[in-house]
């Protein structure tokens, strides 16, 4: 786990936990993200999952200036209150159709609809 802390420190990857409860935040990250998806392309003959692409960059845009947790019910919980699911433009809000203030994050579309979020349009909150 100091390894992990390491890499964070030096700004290599991000660990997300959820919510803290007691000393759970000492214990392993639910999720670990490279600090920024062109680290995903350094290697040649490793094939890049884009499902992993699209989380890292929301990650990574989200948390420059808001709290961004796990969530057991989706991708992300933002500021304890916005659940985020992130995923292509045929990505169906199914897990989380009945929690209020959730959206889709989703690649592929241009403009918005509904609960539907270009995900590029995360680029302009950094």
């Amino acid at each position: 786990m100091q390894y992990f802390e390491y890499l964070e420190e030096s700004k290599l990857i991000y660990q997300v936990f959820k919510q803290s409860r007691g000393i759970g935040a000492l214990e392993k990250p639910d999720k670990i993200f490279l600090e920024n998806t062109n680290l995903m392309y350094m290697f040649d003959d490793v094939q890049t999952d884009i499902g992993n692409v699209r989380e890292t960059f929301a990650f990574n845009q989200l948390s420059h200036s808001h709290e961004v947790l796990f969530s057991e019910q989706s991708d992300f919980l933002v500021d304890q209150k916005y659940i985020f699911e992130v995923g292509g433009k045929n990505k169906k809000r199914r897990q989380i159709k009945d929690i209020s203030d959730s959206y889709i994050l989703a690649d592929n579309i241009e403009y918005g609809t509904e609960r539907r979020i270009p995900i590029w349009l995360l680029g302009f909150l950094y």
